[in-house]
């Protein structure tokens, strides 16, 4: 299984080990806001620390760890521009396979400028790009992320993620990668598969399951429980390891 949509910086060592005996075994790690992102220094010393010290910490207990790196819409700082500056030295590095987690969490001005510049750099680099939907006016500031979306960059490099009933429907035409969050206060395993079993029209190569693990309340098991309720549920083997582990691999090349 591979669990597309974790922030390792904000989890125990122990949670790694956890999820490697759990059957998980590769994630993504992405840029996000931790701590007040006050200064570009310090948005560039958390993409320092996710290459140099999570992925070691996940390889230590048996899982293999990429990441993705980029401008969180909560953490644009004063001077993001240098942060965009220096952004594609690290995007060159072996162990970043991404650019994320960006994307619109209020759809202010400076927010929509930064998701362009980031989704024009990844369309030039040819680079795969994880996209934010809020938990807040979600479905209003998903359509707008579709939008800036299909104006500025290739979807089929695209997932976008944190999706949920809410807005599953706008996802229809979006002829990118759909990332299904299972994360408490978010959606339960059981509401997972529920939604996915409404969605039979939909190609099941396009969707990918992830436990957005950080501070907030998380479970790092999400997605063994989420392929465990599949399972009782009756779904062939086949779609399972498509959502649970074969998308994502080759999406992100994991």
């Amino acid at each position: 299984m591979i669990d597309a949509h974790i922030h390792a910086d904000c989890r125990p060592y122990e949670d790694f080990e956890s999820m490697a005996i759990a059957g998980i075994e590769s994630a993504l790690t992405l840029a996000h806001d931790p701590l007040k992102m006050s200064a570009s220094a310090v948005v560039l010393d958390h993409f320092h620390r996710i290459m140099e010290n999570d992925i070691k910490r996940a390889e230590e207990n048996g899982l293999t760890l990429k990441a993705a790196l980029g401008l969180h819409p909560r953490s644009i700082c004063q001077d993001y521009k240098l942060v965009l500056r220096k952004l594609p030295w690290f995007l060159d590095q072996d162990m970043v396979v991404a650019l994320g987690e960006i994307g619109l969490e209020t759809a202010s001005n400076l927010e929509r400028e930064v998701f362009r510049t980031q989704l024009e750099m990844a369309n030039e680099l040819d680079m795969k790009v994880a996209v934010h939907t809020p938990r807040k006016n979600k479905r209003e500031v998903t359509i707008k992320t579709l939008s800036i979306i299909r104006d500025n960059i290739d979807p089929s490099l695209v997932v976008v993620d944190h999706v949920d009933p809410s807005i599953i429907d706008l996802m229809a035409d979006f002829e990118g990668m759909i990332g299904v969050t299972v994360q408490p206060q978010k959606m339960t395993p059981t509401e997972a598969v529920e939604m996915l079993e409404k969605i039979e029209e939909y190609d099941p190569g396009r969707f990918m399951l992830d436990s957005d693990m950080s501070s907030s309340p998380s479970d790092p098991l999400s997605v063994p429980k989420t392929v465990h309720e599949l399972k009782m549920a009756g779904w062939d083997d086949k779609k399972i390891r498509m959502l649970s582990h074969e998308n994502a691999a080759h999406f992100y090349g994991l």
